[in-house]
């Protein structure tokens, strides 16, 4: 059976507010398979650097400061249809408009600080992936 990967990021605020395990149990639940776990943190220069696509944006510093605040959770995942699949279980950024069930509905404070990050693309995937994890790494 083919299968895909997608990319995840277990922000500051969901590991500052204890709810790692919670959100790797639904991923898991979910059907997906975890290929690749770290636990990390950020400089604010790798979080600059990673969200670069968003430099020049109003939000740009805001998002790299929170970013670079806290330890994260990085992981790849693999599942058939993996970055659809898991951005409809991550929900709508703004966890006041996430459906009932979704990661962010059920462990994001806010707008900014909405618990996950999820690649939006399988180029995306890839990209993201490498950054935190080597090919040696990847399972």
């Amino acid at each position: 059976m083919e299968t895909n990967k997608t990319f995840t990021m277990i922000k500051p605020d969901a590991v500052a507010n204890g709810h790692i395990g919670a959100i790797l149990d639904l991923i898991l639940k979910n059907g997906f398979k975890l290929v690749a776990l770290k636990y990390t943190s950020l400089s604010t220069e790798k979080a600059g650097e990673f969200y670069a696509v968003h430099k020049g944006r109003p939000f740009y510093d805001e998002l790299v400061g929170f970013m670079s605040s806290g330890p994260i959770v990085a992981a790849i995942l693999e599942k058939d249809n993996a970055v659809e699949d898991f951005r409809k279980l991550i929900g709508a950024t703004d966890p006041a408009k996430a459906d009932k069930g979704t990661i962010r509905q059920l462990y994001a404070e806010s707008i900014g600080a909405n618990a996950v990050h999820g690649s939006d693309s399988d180029e995306n995937a890839k990209i993201e992936g490498s950054f935190f994890f080597s090919a040696f790494e990847q399972f």
